[in-house]
């Protein structure tokens, strides 16, 4: 497996290059946050700061090319990801990761793939990442939601990660992704019983 201090170096080259370097600022600390969730939650560490690192690659496609760049790379789209082309980001990081960076551990690509909505079924890697990127999100400032989510994490990635969806389901979410759905569903389910 690629080694994460490397990764970084070529990643801090690559997002140089495309004159992205507050994205690799963002992508560096998910990296780290979600490196360090992974010691507590039986996940690995640098499969954890690796998927981090990755996650937001596809950042050098402003939002209004990303339909025509997925198509290119042969990525099936959804209504909502049409609709709402932002989304499509997560689907185009994983490609690159794998193209560019040479990523071929499906553990890191599925994580890197729905690190914005996460999904249904779900790994410990997706969870891991879905909550790293939700702690050091890439606005100015602190999130609102922080201080709730990291009540819920004290409990589980599950509870945090469900704090996180009801959060941004009450907030004038720009549009529903089917993974977010699923993975509301699921969530809710494996966190009823245990103190929220």
């Amino acid at each position: 497996m690629i080694n994460s201090l490397e990764l970084r170096d070529d990643l801090h080259t690559f997002l140089r290059e495309h004159d992205h370097i507050s994205t690799y600022n963002h992508c560096t600390a998910v990296g780290s946050c979600a490196g360090k969730l992974a010691l507590n939650h039986k996940v690995s560490s640098e499969k954890a700061k690796i998927s981090g690192y990755l996650h937001d690659i596809s950042a050098i496609y402003p939002n209004e090319y990303r339909i025509k760049v997925a198509k290119k790379m042969g990525i099936e789209l959804n209504q909502e990801e049409l609709l709402f082309p932002m989304i499509i980001h997560q689907k185009i990081s994983k490609k690159m990761a794998e193209k560019v960076f040479k990523i071929t551990d499906t553990d890191i690509l599925s994580a890197i793939e729905c690190h914005t909505t996460l999904k249904g079924d779900f790994s410990q890697l997706d969870l891991v990442l879905f909550v790293a990127d939700k702690i050091r999100w890439d606005q100015n400032g602190t999130p609102p939601y922080l201080d709730g989510l990291m009540l819920k994490l004290e409990n589980s990635l599950e509870s945090a990660a469900l704090y996180y969806i009801e959060y941004i389901l009450d907030h004038d979410i720009k549009i529903v992704h089917p993974w977010l759905k699923e993975a509301h569903h699921t969530l809710s389910r494996k966190v009823r019983g245990r103190i929220v």
